[in-house]
């Protein structure tokens, strides 16, 4: 009996098909790795202490650490610093307030995280200065961070990818001692417990109906800081990295910070000229 061609090829088809089917599952090659699996895969190491982007270390393909500094005070910085003469509605009260009223995050006295703070500890950091008296929330307006700038080859896209926060006394406040760390808080535990409007706001002034929480407003970058350090082989600021003897160290210092942001920007366009 001749089987019709027709009718044997779907029989081998349907033969295939099952065969197929039963087979085990085979894993994805580790070249087309979904990015955001698992974190925890020791294969596809990425930052989940500090960091709330989910960048594998292997799709860096540029990366280098900077220093920056939020002076609250200034004009584009004050939906952060908070209304009235206490800012008692601004970052650092929510800061305080979340460490010692609720206990949200852990705190530490250095920027590698070996040494932890008690709330006490905390407390007298924040509210007195080198001589023994006692400050005022609306003098506290440094808030410092440090970020990796990257590009991440996997989405072609440049990412800041911030680690942690330092809040700062500043020199005048320090009853002219020198400016004074407060503390060091992962950015993270920050970032994880300030995505609540109810803890605290990014301030629109211009439309009360639009405040957001800290989270967004740093997804948004909305905020003016300036860089202080950047990774170099001495580890120094800036400013030390100045002449001693130019009469305008400040101001080369702020000079050789916005050069610096210019160059990470020509940096980035250059990525996409041919």
């Amino acid at each position: 009996m001749i089987v019709p061609i027709k009718a044997s090829v779907n029989f081998w088809l349907f033969c295939l098909a099952l065969t197929l089917l039963a087979l085990p599952a085979v894993s994805q090659n580790t070249n087309t790795q979904n990015p955001n699996m698992d974190p925890g895969d020791t294969e596809f190491e990425m930052d989940t202490v500090f960091s709330v982007l989910p960048i594998r270390e292997d799709d860096k393909m540029y990366q280098i650490g900077v220093w920056r500094r939020i002076d609250l005070r200034e004009k584009f910085n004050l939906p952060l610093y908070g209304t009235g003469g206490l800012k008692s509605d601004g970052i650092m009260m929510n800061i305080y307030n979340a460490i010692v009223n609720e206990n949200a995050f852990e705190i530490f006295a250095d920027e590698e995280f070996t040494q932890p703070l008690s709330i006490s500890e905390f407390q007298t950091n924040f509210l007195t200065a080198e001589n023994g008296d006692s400050t005022f929330v609306k003098d506290i307006y440094y808030l410092d961070f440090r970020e990796d700038f990257v590009f991440d080859k996997h989405r072609s896209e440049v990412k800041f990818d911030v680690k942690y926060l330092e809040l700062v006394m500043p020199s005048e406040t320090n009853s002219g001692a020198g400016q004074k760390s407060i503390a060091f808080i992962r950015f993270k535990d920050f970032y994880e417990y300030f995505d609540d409007l109810e803890k605290g706001q990014w301030l629109n002034f211009q439309n009360t109906s639009k405040h957001l929480p800290y989270s967004q407003a740093f997804d948004l970058r909305l905020f003016r800081s300036v860089v202080r350090k950047y990774t170099n082989p001495d580890n120094a600021l800036i400013v030390d990295m100045i002449d001693p003897n130019n009469p305008n160290a400040q101001l080369q210092a702020f000079l050789n910070s916005l050069e610096f942001e210019y160059d990470l920007l020509e940096w980035e366009n250059n990525l996409w000229e041919w």
